[in-house]
């Protein structure tokens, strides 16, 4: 059996050793596009805070542990995909032929058509190269603006701060993270960057971008601001790799679609992680969920399937964790709410403190969280669960920080009717 999978992030890496315990004598080849050894994007932060070194990144640590486990990892970009002829072509038009294959492509920045993008000293903070460009440009006093208020925004402020820049972010809306949170938490987190020294610029979009003689950068923005830059980072977002996917008959939408197996439309051809299209449990939607451990999840699950052991995905859920600067935020779910569904909402300015909980019926659907670290994993499990809290629905309305009596009390309820 010959098992291929394109991407060596964590749903790669993590299906290829899972294969390897699953079959044994398999043929397992793991394509990447970078040069790099594998490694967490998560972890990049880390490295331009220099809080660890390169090696600090890699997905693994032991020497050799590709080789010693006979998985063959190979440096290409897969231009196509021929579902029919089970091949794919690789940048040179090499065939490579497959008898099952993983599509864990993941995800890559999202290019923004504006004048001036293509500048030097204008770039990206996705990729361990990126990471280093910063490492080398970034000096006391640097000035650089982060184009966009999102997750990756965020989470690179407090590396940024700790070599000695001047930030400045461009935030589309009235706040921070506002695909991720809710109004509440995001003003929260845009006062607690403002109170360290970073500067932000709300409802504003950078339209242009031009180069000074002397190497100084200027950023205009719709609504008629500009800001002096000596790098600028485009962290607007990102979108999965699905490119390479046209004419090869396997269906996608802003991911590949897959079903509870994590198999696509086309026979033997599977996809995990940040390009996977799968189920939602909160929303009941197929969506694409780009955090490390549903990649982990997911990369596991569909090894097994490829393996020929019928594993089902029962559904991910949004899950975002963010730590700007010191200040520790997340949100599970359907954060924004339900239709017709009911929240509370606890907010306490000076203690830098926020909690709301979404409720549709007597289940918890989602939830938002600031500075509130010891139960977090209770708020994933009662979302994820959907266990329904019976009176602990109205208690917790009233009492939101009840929520882990709520979590005991319902885990034994549900334990009792199972048990039944």
């Amino acid at each position: 059996m010959k098992h291929v999978i394109i991407g060596n992030g964590p749903a790669g890496i993590v299906a290829a050793e899972t294969l390897r315990k699953a079959d044994p004598e398999a043929s397992i080849t793991v394509i990447g596009a970078e040069v790099a050894t594998p490694y967490s994007r998560m972890a990049i932060p880390y490295f331009i805070a220099g809080k660890i070194p390169p090696e600090g990144t890699h997905l693994r640590k032991r020497e050799n542990h590709f080789a010693q486990l006979g998985i063959d990892l190979l440096h290409a970009r897969v231009t196509r995909i021929d579902a029919a002829h089970k091949t794919l072509h690789l940048h040179d038009e090499q065939p490579l032929p497959y008898d099952r294959l993983l599509i864990a492509s993941g995800a890559s920045p999202v290019q923004l058509a504006i004048p001036g993008i293509d500048l030097p000293n204008v770039q990206s903070c996705w990729t361990i190269e990126d990471a280093r460009n910063i490492c080398d440009t970034v000096r006391p006093g640097t000035r650089v603006l982060l184009m966009g208020a999102g997750f990756v925004g965020c989470i690179v402020i407090a590396p940024l701060l700790k070599r000695g820049a001047h930030v400045g972010i461009v935030a589309s809306g009235d706040r921070m993270v506002p695909r991720m949170m809710t109004e509440g938490a995001g003003k929260m987190i845009q006062k607690w960057i403002q109170n360290n020294g970073v500067t932000v610029y709300n409802d504003a979009r950078v339209t242009a971008i031009e180069a000074g003689p002397d190497g100084v950068l200027t950023a205009r923005m719709k609504n008629g601001e500009s800001a002096e830059a000596d790098l600028i980072i485009n962290a607007t977002g990102v979108k999965a790799n699905i490119d390479f996917l046209k004419d090869s008959g396997i269906a996608t939408e802003y991911g590949v679609l897959v079903d509870e197996y994590l198999r696509s439309n086309q026979p033997d051809i599977y996809a995990a992680g940040d390009v996977a299209q799968a189920h939602d449990i909160a929303t009941g939607a197929k969506t694409t969920n780009a955090i490390q451990p549903n990649a982990v999840d997911q990369g596991r699950i569909a090894a097994l399937n490829m393996a020929g052991k019928s594993t089902r995905f029962n559904g991910g859920i949004a899950m975002n964790v963010l730590d700007v600067d010191g200040l520790v935020s997340s949100s599970f779910g359907r954060w924004w709410g339900a239709d017709e569904g009911e929240h509370v909402e606890l907010m306490d300015e000076s203690g830098w403190k926020y909690l709301r909980l979404e409720f549709k019926g007597d289940v918890m659907v989602g939830a938002t969280a600031v500075g509130f670290t010891r139960h977090v994993g209770v708020l994933r499990g009662l979302i994820q669960a959907q266990v329904p809290l019976g009176n602990w629905k109205e208690r917790l309305l009233k009492e939101p920080l009840r929520i882990m009596e709520a979590y005991l009390s319902s885990n034994l309820a549900a334990t009792r009717h199972f048990n039944h």
